[in-house]
Protein backbone atom coordinates (compact mmCIF):
# COMPACT_ATOMS: atom_id res chain seq x y z
CA UNK A 1 0.00 0.00 0.00
CA UNK A 2 1.34 3.59 -0.69
CA UNK A 3 3.29 5.03 1.82
CA UNK A 4 3.56 9.14 2.32
CA UNK A 5 6.70 8.21 5.17
CA UNK A 6 8.57 5.78 2.30
CA UNK A 7 6.53 6.84 -1.36
CA UNK A 8 7.53 10.19 -3.43
CA UNK A 9 4.09 9.55 -4.99
CA UNK A 10 0.47 7.91 -4.95
CA UNK A 11 0.62 6.71 -8.29
CA UNK A 12 -1.13 7.64 -11.16
CA UNK A 13 -4.75 6.99 -12.36
CA UNK A 14 -4.83 3.92 -9.36
CA UNK A 15 -8.48 2.88 -9.22
CA UNK A 16 -10.34 3.13 -5.63
CA UNK A 17 -9.77 0.67 -2.93
CA UNK A 18 -12.13 -2.07 -2.85
CA UNK A 19 -14.33 -0.56 -0.28
CA UNK A 20 -18.04 -0.52 0.62
CA UNK A 21 -18.39 3.06 -0.38
CA UNK A 22 -16.49 2.47 -4.11
CA UNK A 23 -18.70 -0.82 -3.97
CA UNK A 24 -21.93 0.78 -3.79
CA UNK A 25 -22.02 4.31 -5.29
CA UNK A 26 -22.28 3.60 -8.74
CA UNK A 27 -20.55 5.45 -11.58
CA UNK A 28 -17.82 8.37 -10.59
CA UNK A 29 -19.41 11.71 -12.06
CA UNK A 30 -17.73 13.13 -15.08
CA UNK A 31 -14.13 15.22 -14.60
CA UNK A 32 -11.69 16.70 -17.27
CA UNK A 33 -9.30 14.29 -17.75
CA UNK A 34 -5.80 14.36 -17.20
CA UNK A 35 -3.44 16.85 -18.12
CA UNK A 36 -1.84 16.07 -21.06
CA UNK A 37 -0.11 19.51 -22.21
CA UNK A 38 1.20 22.52 -21.01
CA UNK A 39 -1.20 24.83 -19.26
CA UNK A 40 -1.21 28.20 -17.34
CA UNK A 41 -3.17 28.81 -14.37
CA UNK A 42 -3.79 31.51 -11.89
CA UNK A 43 -4.98 28.68 -8.92
CA UNK A 44 -3.02 24.90 -8.91
CA UNK A 45 -4.94 22.86 -6.67
CA UNK A 46 -2.98 19.59 -5.62
CA UNK A 47 -5.57 17.08 -4.21
CA UNK A 48 -9.39 16.67 -4.81
CA UNK A 49 -10.47 15.50 -1.51
CA UNK A 50 -12.40 17.36 0.44
CA UNK A 51 -10.39 20.47 1.09
CA UNK A 52 -9.32 20.58 -2.61
CA UNK A 53 -13.04 20.45 -3.87
CA UNK A 54 -14.12 23.09 -0.90
CA UNK A 55 -11.48 25.38 -1.67
CA UNK A 56 -11.76 25.45 -5.72
CA UNK A 57 -15.71 26.16 -4.98
CA UNK A 58 -15.02 28.77 -2.78
CA UNK A 59 -12.17 30.17 -5.21
CA UNK A 60 -15.22 29.98 -8.17
CA UNK A 61 -18.08 30.88 -6.31
CA UNK A 62 -17.28 33.71 -3.53
CA UNK A 63 -14.41 35.08 -5.43
CA UNK A 64 -14.56 34.82 -9.11
CA UNK A 65 -11.34 32.86 -9.19
CA UNK A 66 -11.18 30.01 -11.32
CA UNK A 67 -8.85 26.35 -10.60
CA UNK A 68 -7.81 23.69 -11.47
CA UNK A 69 -7.19 20.60 -9.45
CA UNK A 70 -4.46 18.61 -10.19
CA UNK A 71 -5.09 14.96 -8.80
CA UNK A 72 -2.49 11.81 -8.68
CA UNK A 73 -5.69 9.35 -8.78
CA UNK A 74 -9.01 9.24 -8.52
CA UNK A 75 -11.26 12.36 -7.08
CA UNK A 76 -11.46 11.43 -2.96
CA UNK A 77 -9.08 8.71 -4.02
CA UNK A 78 -7.69 9.41 -0.21
CA UNK A 79 -9.07 9.76 3.03
CA UNK A 80 -12.58 12.05 1.46
CA UNK A 81 -13.36 8.58 -0.08
CA UNK A 82 -12.11 6.09 2.65
CA UNK A 83 -13.40 7.12 6.20
CA UNK A 84 -16.77 6.28 8.19
CA UNK A 85 -18.58 9.28 6.95
CA UNK A 86 -19.43 10.57 10.41
CA UNK A 87 -20.09 14.95 10.08
CA UNK A 88 -19.29 15.74 13.54
CA UNK A 89 -18.72 19.52 15.88
CA UNK A 90 -14.94 18.64 15.74
CA UNK A 91 -11.25 18.69 14.33
CA UNK A 92 -8.49 17.93 15.79
CA UNK A 93 -7.45 15.90 18.82
CA UNK A 94 -7.30 18.72 21.43
CA UNK A 95 -9.92 18.55 23.44
CA UNK A 96 -11.77 21.79 24.53
CA UNK A 97 -10.56 21.80 27.88
CA UNK A 98 -6.96 22.03 27.06
CA UNK A 99 -7.67 24.72 24.52
CA UNK A 100 -9.11 26.62 27.37
CA UNK A 101 -5.81 26.45 30.07
CA UNK A 102 -3.73 27.05 27.02
CA UNK A 103 -4.97 30.31 24.79
CA UNK A 104 -8.36 31.15 27.40
CA UNK A 105 -12.33 30.68 26.74
CA UNK A 106 -12.54 33.88 23.39
CA UNK A 107 -10.12 31.81 22.08
CA UNK A 108 -11.47 28.62 22.57
CA UNK A 109 -15.26 30.00 21.88
CA UNK A 110 -13.72 31.25 18.71
CA UNK A 111 -12.30 27.51 17.77
CA UNK A 112 -15.76 26.65 18.95
CA UNK A 113 -17.43 28.79 16.58
CA UNK A 114 -15.15 27.84 14.07
CA UNK A 115 -16.41 24.52 14.21
CA UNK A 116 -19.72 25.02 14.08
CA UNK A 117 -19.70 26.87 10.87
CA UNK A 118 -17.74 24.10 9.39
CA UNK A 119 -20.94 21.81 9.94
CA UNK A 120 -23.43 24.48 8.72
CA UNK A 121 -21.07 25.01 5.35
CA UNK A 122 -21.62 21.08 4.87
CA UNK A 123 -25.15 20.65 5.57
CA UNK A 124 -26.09 24.06 3.01
CA UNK A 125 -23.69 22.26 0.58
CA UNK A 126 -25.46 18.71 0.97
CA UNK A 127 -28.77 20.69 0.43
CA UNK A 128 -27.37 22.46 -2.95
CA UNK A 129 -26.21 18.66 -3.91
CA UNK A 130 -29.47 17.35 -3.80
CA UNK A 131 -30.87 19.88 -5.42
CA UNK A 132 -28.41 20.44 -8.28
CA UNK A 133 -27.06 17.07 -9.04
CA UNK A 134 -28.64 13.69 -9.60
CA UNK A 135 -25.93 12.36 -6.25
CA UNK A 136 -27.79 11.22 -3.07
CA UNK A 137 -25.22 11.78 -0.49
CA UNK A 138 -27.57 9.33 1.87
CA UNK A 139 -27.69 11.25 4.87
CA UNK A 140 -28.60 9.21 8.09
CA UNK A 141 -31.15 10.63 11.29
CA UNK A 142 -29.19 13.39 13.17
CA UNK A 143 -27.15 11.89 16.45
CA UNK A 144 -23.75 11.16 17.51
CA UNK A 145 -23.37 9.36 20.86
CA UNK A 146 -19.93 9.55 22.94
CA UNK A 147 -19.60 6.35 24.89
CA UNK A 148 -18.07 5.28 27.81
CA UNK A 149 -16.59 2.01 27.23
CA UNK A 150 -16.04 1.89 30.87
CA UNK A 151 -17.83 3.10 33.77
CA UNK A 152 -14.58 5.19 35.24
CA UNK A 153 -15.20 7.13 32.03
CA UNK A 154 -19.24 8.08 32.58
CA UNK A 155 -17.89 10.78 35.17
CA UNK A 156 -15.30 12.59 32.38
CA UNK A 157 -18.06 12.37 29.77
CA UNK A 158 -20.83 14.22 31.68
CA UNK A 159 -17.76 17.07 32.91
CA UNK A 160 -17.75 17.10 29.16
CA UNK A 161 -21.18 17.53 29.15
CA UNK A 162 -21.03 20.40 32.04
CA UNK A 163 -17.97 22.17 29.84
CA UNK A 164 -19.64 22.35 26.89
CA UNK A 165 -23.38 23.64 28.19
CA UNK A 166 -21.05 26.13 30.28
CA UNK A 167 -19.00 28.06 27.90
CA UNK A 168 -20.38 27.31 24.70
CA UNK A 169 -24.27 27.02 25.54
CA UNK A 170 -24.42 23.60 23.84
CA UNK A 171 -26.97 20.92 25.18
CA UNK A 172 -26.00 17.52 25.41
CA UNK A 173 -27.91 14.88 26.43
CA UNK A 174 -27.05 12.51 28.83
CA UNK A 175 -27.74 8.91 28.63
CA UNK A 176 -27.39 6.03 31.38
CA UNK A 177 -26.41 2.67 30.43
CA UNK A 178 -29.94 1.04 30.25
CA UNK A 179 -31.21 3.59 28.50
CA UNK A 180 -28.62 2.85 25.62
CA UNK A 181 -29.79 -0.62 25.89
CA UNK A 182 -33.40 0.16 25.71
CA UNK A 183 -33.18 3.00 22.88
CA UNK A 184 -30.11 2.76 21.18
CA UNK A 185 -28.44 -0.50 20.99
CA UNK A 186 -27.39 -3.61 23.62
CA UNK A 187 -23.66 -3.17 23.96
CA UNK A 188 -21.55 -4.71 26.11
CA UNK A 189 -18.91 -2.23 26.38
CA UNK A 190 -21.69 0.78 27.02
CA UNK A 191 -21.64 2.64 30.45
CA UNK A 192 -23.34 5.51 29.60
CA UNK A 193 -23.30 8.29 27.06
CA UNK A 194 -23.68 12.04 26.00
CA UNK A 195 -25.47 12.73 22.63
CA UNK A 196 -25.01 15.17 20.42
CA UNK A 197 -28.23 16.10 18.30
CA UNK A 198 -26.40 17.48 15.05
CA UNK A 199 -23.63 14.88 14.43
CA UNK A 200 -24.97 12.05 11.66
CA UNK A 201 -23.82 9.49 8.98
CA UNK A 202 -23.04 10.06 5.43
CA UNK A 203 -21.77 8.11 1.83
CA UNK A 204 -18.22 10.14 2.16
CA UNK A 205 -17.45 8.99 -1.43
CA UNK A 206 -21.17 10.44 -2.80
CA UNK A 207 -20.27 13.71 -0.48
CA UNK A 208 -16.89 13.98 -2.42
CA UNK A 209 -18.45 13.28 -6.01
CA UNK A 210 -21.31 15.84 -5.18
CA UNK A 211 -18.75 18.57 -4.28
CA UNK A 212 -16.91 17.67 -7.69
CA UNK A 213 -20.30 18.66 -9.63
CA UNK A 214 -21.17 21.81 -7.91
CA UNK A 215 -17.53 22.67 -8.68
CA UNK A 216 -17.54 22.13 -12.33
CA UNK A 217 -20.56 23.31 -12.16
CA UNK A 218 -18.97 26.96 -11.26
CA UNK A 219 -16.03 26.10 -13.98
CA UNK A 220 -13.36 24.87 -12.08
CA UNK A 221 -11.48 21.79 -13.74
CA UNK A 222 -10.23 18.91 -12.13
CA UNK A 223 -7.64 16.68 -13.75
CA UNK A 224 -7.46 12.73 -12.61
CA UNK A 225 -4.52 10.63 -12.76
CA UNK A 226 -2.28 13.75 -12.99
CA UNK A 227 0.16 13.52 -10.04
CA UNK A 228 2.94 16.18 -9.39
CA UNK A 229 5.78 14.59 -9.77
CA UNK A 230 8.40 17.82 -9.70
CA UNK A 231 7.68 21.39 -8.43
CA UNK A 232 9.95 24.19 -8.83
CA UNK A 233 9.50 27.94 -8.76
CA UNK A 234 10.97 29.85 -12.37
CA UNK A 235 12.78 33.58 -12.07
CA UNK A 236 9.30 35.15 -12.64
CA UNK A 237 8.39 33.44 -9.35
CA UNK A 238 5.37 31.00 -11.19
CA UNK A 239 5.21 27.88 -9.43
CA UNK A 240 6.18 25.70 -12.02
CA UNK A 241 4.36 21.69 -11.57
CA UNK A 242 5.66 18.92 -13.45
CA UNK A 243 2.33 16.13 -14.67
CA UNK A 244 3.08 13.03 -16.38
CA UNK A 245 1.93 14.56 -19.22
CA UNK A 246 1.88 18.22 -18.92
CA UNK A 247 3.58 21.50 -17.34
CA UNK A 248 1.05 23.37 -15.27
CA UNK A 249 2.28 26.65 -14.40
CA UNK A 250 0.59 28.26 -11.55
CA UNK A 251 0.24 31.80 -9.70
CA UNK A 252 -0.61 30.67 -6.90
CA UNK A 253 -0.55 26.79 -5.08
CA UNK A 254 -2.96 25.11 -2.60
CA UNK A 255 -1.53 21.79 -1.24
CA UNK A 256 -4.63 19.65 -0.11
CA UNK A 257 -3.16 16.60 -0.23
CA UNK A 258 -3.55 15.99 3.93
CA UNK A 259 -2.54 12.62 5.09
CA UNK A 260 -1.61 11.33 1.49
CA UNK A 261 1.24 13.98 0.63
CA UNK A 262 4.15 12.33 -0.38
CA UNK A 263 7.35 11.95 1.26
CA UNK A 264 9.88 14.83 0.28
CA UNK A 265 7.07 16.60 -1.58
CA UNK A 266 6.95 20.21 -0.34
CA UNK A 267 9.57 22.00 2.64
CA UNK A 268 6.62 23.76 3.93
CA UNK A 269 4.77 20.61 5.25
CA UNK A 270 8.14 17.94 5.32
CA UNK A 271 8.15 16.22 8.40
CA UNK A 272 5.10 18.38 10.03
CA UNK A 273 2.64 15.43 9.99
CA UNK A 274 2.32 11.37 10.82
CA UNK A 275 0.10 9.84 8.75
CA UNK A 276 -2.12 7.04 10.71
CA UNK A 277 -3.67 4.71 9.39
CA UNK A 278 -7.33 3.83 10.42
CA UNK A 279 -9.00 0.51 9.24
CA UNK A 280 -12.46 -0.24 8.75
CA UNK A 281 -14.37 -3.42 8.11
CA UNK A 282 -18.32 -3.87 7.03
CA UNK A 283 -20.22 -6.73 8.24
CA UNK A 284 -23.01 -8.96 6.65
CA UNK A 285 -26.43 -7.35 6.85
CA UNK A 286 -27.81 -8.33 9.92
CA UNK A 287 -30.51 -10.64 9.92
CA UNK A 288 -33.48 -9.33 11.87
CA UNK A 289 -33.17 -11.77 14.73
CA UNK A 290 -29.77 -10.18 14.95
CA UNK A 291 -31.01 -6.58 14.42
CA UNK A 292 -33.60 -7.84 17.56
CA UNK A 293 -31.54 -9.53 19.79
CA UNK A 294 -28.89 -6.81 19.92
CA UNK A 295 -31.64 -3.88 20.18
CA UNK A 296 -29.67 -2.47 16.90
CA UNK A 297 -32.69 0.35 17.01
CA UNK A 298 -30.40 3.49 15.90
CA UNK A 299 -28.23 4.73 12.76
CA UNK A 300 -26.98 7.44 14.77
CA UNK A 301 -22.47 7.39 14.26
CA UNK A 302 -20.98 6.16 17.52
CA UNK A 303 -17.40 6.83 19.24
CA UNK A 304 -16.36 5.88 22.47
CA UNK A 305 -13.87 7.11 25.01
CA UNK A 306 -10.88 4.85 24.61
CA UNK A 307 -7.65 6.50 23.80
CA UNK A 308 -7.72 4.28 20.70
CA UNK A 309 -10.86 4.47 19.56
CA UNK A 310 -13.78 2.55 18.13
CA UNK A 311 -16.29 3.79 16.23
CA UNK A 312 -19.44 2.39 14.12
CA UNK A 313 -22.84 2.86 12.66
CA UNK A 314 -25.68 1.14 11.46
CA UNK A 315 -25.96 1.89 7.53
CA UNK A 316 -28.47 1.72 5.45
CA UNK A 317 -28.72 -1.80 4.34
CA UNK A 318 -28.38 -2.67 7.93
CA UNK A 319 -24.65 -3.35 8.07
CA UNK A 320 -22.74 -2.26 10.78
CA UNK A 321 -19.52 -0.37 9.79
CA UNK A 322 -16.75 -0.55 12.45
CA UNK A 323 -13.48 1.01 12.54
CA UNK A 324 -10.26 1.80 14.61
CA UNK A 325 -6.55 1.54 14.21
CA UNK A 326 -4.93 0.23 11.34
CA UNK A 327 -1.12 -1.16 10.80
CA UNK A 328 1.65 1.34 11.95
CA UNK A 329 3.48 1.04 7.73
CA UNK A 330 1.59 0.72 4.35
CA UNK A 331 3.79 -2.17 4.38
CA UNK A 332 1.66 -3.80 6.60
CA UNK A 333 -1.63 -2.18 5.72
CA UNK A 334 -3.25 -5.27 4.09
CA UNK A 335 -2.15 -7.65 6.68
CA UNK A 336 -5.94 -9.39 8.02
CA UNK A 337 -4.48 -9.18 11.52
CA UNK A 338 -6.32 -5.63 11.75
CA UNK A 339 -9.36 -6.38 9.88
CA UNK A 340 -9.91 -9.50 12.56
CA UNK A 341 -9.24 -7.49 15.39
CA UNK A 342 -11.89 -5.08 14.76
CA UNK A 343 -14.06 -7.97 13.87
CA UNK A 344 -13.07 -9.68 17.26
CA UNK A 345 -14.09 -6.17 19.10
CA UNK A 346 -17.06 -6.39 17.14
CA UNK A 347 -18.34 -9.91 18.46
CA UNK A 348 -17.51 -8.93 21.85
CA UNK A 349 -19.46 -5.57 21.94
CA UNK A 350 -22.30 -6.93 20.61
CA UNK A 351 -22.41 -11.24 21.38
CA UNK A 352 -25.31 -12.05 19.37
CA UNK A 353 -22.84 -11.32 16.38
CA UNK A 354 -20.92 -13.92 17.26
CA UNK A 355 -21.03 -15.42 14.34
CA UNK A 356 -21.02 -13.18 11.95
CA UNK A 357 -18.23 -11.78 9.68
CA UNK A 358 -17.15 -8.55 7.14
CA UNK A 359 -17.47 -8.27 3.59
CA UNK A 360 -15.46 -5.48 3.46
CA UNK A 361 -12.20 -4.26 4.88
CA UNK A 362 -10.26 -1.29 4.01
CA UNK A 363 -7.72 0.94 4.84
CA UNK A 364 -6.67 4.79 4.68
CA UNK A 365 -4.04 7.72 6.00
CA UNK A 366 -5.73 10.24 8.19
CA UNK A 367 -2.87 13.50 9.35
CA UNK A 368 -1.91 13.58 13.15
CA UNK A 369 -0.18 16.83 13.44
CA UNK A 370 2.22 17.26 16.71
CA UNK A 371 -0.17 19.79 18.38
CA UNK A 372 -3.56 17.94 17.34
CA UNK A 373 -4.75 20.96 15.60
CA UNK A 374 -5.63 20.98 12.30
CA UNK A 375 -3.25 24.14 10.25
CA UNK A 376 -4.62 25.98 7.23
CA UNK A 377 -1.56 28.48 6.27
CA UNK A 378 -0.17 30.21 3.92
CA UNK A 379 3.07 28.36 3.24
CA UNK A 380 5.51 30.77 1.58
CA UNK A 381 6.38 34.60 2.60
CA UNK A 382 6.03 35.52 -1.02
CA UNK A 383 2.14 34.23 -0.74
CA UNK A 384 2.04 32.15 -3.35
CA UNK A 385 1.78 28.80 -1.58
CA UNK A 386 -0.66 27.45 0.60
CA UNK A 387 -1.51 24.55 2.56
CA UNK A 388 -3.94 22.56 4.75
CA UNK A 389 -3.93 19.52 6.89
CA UNK A 390 -3.49 17.86 10.02
CA UNK A 391 -7.06 17.27 10.48
CA UNK A 392 -6.04 14.61 12.93
CA UNK A 393 -9.34 12.21 11.60
CA UNK A 394 -11.74 14.80 11.93
CA UNK A 395 -11.68 16.43 8.81
CA UNK A 396 -14.97 14.93 6.97
CA UNK A 397 -16.68 18.29 7.97
CA UNK A 398 -14.08 21.10 8.85
CA UNK A 399 -11.92 20.31 5.93
CA UNK A 400 -14.75 21.93 3.64
CA UNK A 401 -14.16 24.68 6.30
CA UNK A 402 -10.39 24.77 6.22
CA UNK A 403 -11.05 24.62 2.10
CA UNK A 404 -13.25 27.85 2.21
CA UNK A 405 -11.04 29.70 4.46
CA UNK A 406 -8.16 28.51 1.96
CA UNK A 407 -10.19 30.34 -0.72
CA UNK A 408 -10.30 33.49 1.38
CA UNK A 409 -6.01 33.26 2.03
CA UNK A 410 -5.63 32.52 -1.62
CA UNK A 411 -7.60 35.80 -2.18
CA UNK A 412 -6.32 37.94 0.27
CA UNK A 413 -9.24 38.11 2.24
CA UNK A 414 -8.65 38.34 5.98
CA UNK A 415 -9.52 35.63 8.16
CA UNK A 416 -10.70 34.82 11.66
CA UNK A 417 -7.06 35.26 14.48
CA UNK A 418 -7.45 32.12 15.94
CA UNK A 419 -4.15 29.23 15.95
CA UNK A 420 -5.77 26.79 13.47
CA UNK A 421 -5.21 29.93 10.66
CA UNK A 422 -2.66 31.65 12.89
CA UNK A 423 0.05 29.34 13.42
CA UNK A 424 1.99 26.72 10.72
CA UNK A 425 2.22 23.57 11.88
CA UNK A 426 5.13 22.11 13.79
CA UNK A 427 7.57 20.13 12.98
CA UNK A 428 8.27 16.73 14.66
CA UNK A 429 11.40 16.21 16.49
CA UNK A 430 13.43 13.42 15.66
CA UNK A 431 11.20 13.19 12.98
CA UNK A 432 12.32 9.75 11.12
CA UNK A 433 11.75 8.13 14.31
CA UNK A 434 7.86 9.47 14.59
CA UNK A 435 6.75 5.72 13.54
CA UNK A 436 8.75 4.55 17.10
CA UNK A 437 6.70 7.43 18.65
CA UNK A 438 3.49 6.22 17.44
CA UNK A 439 4.09 2.47 18.35
CA UNK A 440 4.61 3.23 21.71
CA UNK A 441 1.83 5.11 22.22
CA UNK A 442 -0.28 2.34 20.38
CA UNK A 443 0.87 0.69 23.43
CA UNK A 444 0.58 2.97 26.40
CA UNK A 445 -3.33 3.51 24.65
CA UNK A 446 -3.98 -0.79 24.85
CA UNK A 447 -2.44 0.02 28.77
CA UNK A 448 -4.74 2.93 29.28
CA UNK A 449 -7.49 1.87 27.59
CA UNK A 450 -7.81 -1.51 30.24
CA UNK A 451 -6.21 -0.42 33.22
CA UNK A 452 -6.40 3.14 33.86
Amino acid sequence: MYDPLKHQTPGRGEPYPASYWADSSGSAPMDDGSINSDISVDVAIIGSGYTGLSCALHLAEQHGIKSHILEANQTAWGCSGRNAGFILKSTGRKPYSSMIKQWGKETARGIYNEVCQGVKTVNQLIDRIHQQTDIDCEPQSKGYLRVAHKASMVKKLYQQSKLLEKEFGYSTEILSAEQIKKQYFDSQDAFGAIRFSDGYGINPLKLAWGYQQLARQAGVKIHPGSPVTNWQQNESKKQILHTPSGIVTADKVVIATNGYTPKGFHAAVDNRTLPVLSQIIVSEPLSGSQLAETNFLTDNVVMDTRALKYYFRKLPDNRILFGGRGAISGKDADDPYFANRLLKILRKSFPPLNSINFDYSWSGWISVSLDDLPHICQADQQGDVFYSMGYCGNGVSFAVQAGKRLAERVAGIEIPDIPFYSKQLPKFPFAKFRRVGQWGYFHYGMVKDRWL
